[in-house]
């Protein structure tokens, strides 16, 4: 998921909570549920982490809150976020209930509050991978020690964390190593021009690239890829009933089709071939790893 304003607004969540909206605290009533007492929210805020805007939301996510709504039998509305930081604002404030959130998003989230991952949305062919020029005698990761690598952003999952794990995985120290240059979408046109040495992020990225400028993987070959990374996923308030948790995780999984049908248009079609899996707090100690590899370890304390 996009980044927007990390390193800034990760140092004003110790003064200000970043939040775009307030609401009033979510009051929860008595419903049973298969003979017990099952405490169930009159209604479900909804955060999009990285979706500025209620225009936004509707835009991308309008089909999955109906999804949601219809799944969890409960009124599902939208409360617009700034950022991730403000997200998670957001739920240590009781504002909101229900989040939607990329990989590193969620690392620093978990950090700073107990929300809990109920499910995620496995991304088809979400891997990270290293291209240089042709020609250039870069055979290994290794012999892009001295180099420069064009990368996204900090806090990308694909675009920086990804590719920053198999330098680390390499034996390459990524702060001294090696040259890493944030340059956004100018990273691959930099490569091809050879302004850099390599270029590092998603597959889908690096073929959307080559389909659009008429290359092949000969131009400017693959040096590696690696694993397939953390999936996005829903996050929920450690304030709501661990029963009613419980349930959507079940029903979540029960009209998983529906979901992933609602979904798949969202952010460029990037969720098209997902999968809805389970999610464990452990799934996301790559991203943390990086983290602390960067000297970014402040990112995961609360």
């Amino acid at each position: 998921m996009k980044r927007r304003n990390f390193i800034v607004c990760s140092t004003l969540f110790v003064v200000s909570s970043c939040t775009a909206a307030t609401t009033q605290p979510n009051r929860t009533s008595g419903n049973p549920s298969a003979g017990t007492q099952m405490s169930k929210p009159e209604k479900l805020r909804f955060a999009v982490s990285d979706v500025k805007g209620i225009e936004d939301l509707q835009k991308d996510y309008e089909a999955l809150r109906v999804v949601l709504e219809q799944t969890l039998a409960t009124q599902v509305e939208f409360f617009p976020v700034e950022s991730y930081i403000a997200a998670a604002s957001a739920l240590q404030q009781d504002q909101v209930d229900l989040v939607f959130t990329g990989p590193s998003e969620y690392v620093v989230m978990r950090a700073r509050t107990n929300a809990v991952p109920v499910a995620a949305i496995k991304r088809d062919r979400y891997y990270p991978v290293v291209a240089v020029l042709a020609n250039r005698n870069i055979q290994s990761l290794n012999d892009l020690k001295g180099k420069t690598i064009a990368m996204w952003e900090v806090g990308s999952t694909s675009g920086y964390l990804g590719p920053t794990k198999l330098l680390i995985d390499a034996g390459l120290d990524p702060k001294t190593d090696v040259k890493i240059e944030l340059i956004g979408k100018k990273g691959l046109p930099a490569l091809k021009d050879g302004k850099v040495d390599a270029w590092a992020g998603s597959i889908r990225r690096y073929e959307q690239f080559l389909e659009s400028e008429q290359l092949t993987p000969n131009n400017l070959p693959l040096l590696t890829k690696g694993a397939d990374l953390p999936a996005d996923p829903f996050v929920v308030s450690s304030k709501l009933d661990a029963e009613f948790v419980a349930e959507m995780r079940k029903q979540l999984f029960q009209n998983q089709d529906k979901l992933l049908e609602a979904i798949a248009p969202a952010d460029g079609a990037k969720f098209t071939g997902a999968k809805l899996i389970e999610a464990q707090d452990v799934d996301y100690d790559m991203i943390r790893e990086v983290y602390r590899a960067i000297g970014q370890g402040a990112f995961l304390q609360g």
